[in-house]
């Protein structure tokens, strides 16, 4: 069983960065692993993933502006959020694929997610 927490939401001006932190309890250096974001009356839509071999995809909406990478070593992924806009507000949450499909449906693990508010 794999537990993700993420960290390192917050409240941002328009513009400014925040760096997301998401720790696995397991050992995830094989499974594709993912961001998420959620806003208030919206469904939850994909940010970014990265694959075990550091493979990387991101929404039209956040390339050029977020970078995911991760840590094998340390089972943590990060997402590194800059020139952030009020249209960024959502929390967030990352997730885990065991099969290493980018698929939604192929997540099996999720964090409790973190809340980003951006600011005007």
């Amino acid at each position: 069983q794999v537990q993700l927490v993420e960290s390192g939401g917050g409240l941002v001006q328009a513009g400014g960065s925040l760096r997301l932190s998401c720790a696995a309890s397991g050992r995830t250096f094989s499974y594709a692993m993912g961001w998420f974001r959620q806003a208030p009356g919206k469904g939850r839509e994909f940010v970014a993933a990265i694959s075990s071999s550091g493979s990387k995809d991101y929404a039209d909406s956040v390339k050029g502006r977020f970078t995911i990478s991760r840590d094998n070593a340390k089972n943590t992924m990060y997402l590194q959020m800059n020139s952030l806009k009020r249209e960024d507000t959502a929390v967030y949450y990352c997730a885990a694929s065991p099969r290493g499909s980018y698929a939604v449906a192929a997540y099996d693990y999720w964090g409790q997610g973190t809340q980003v508010t951006v600011s005007s």
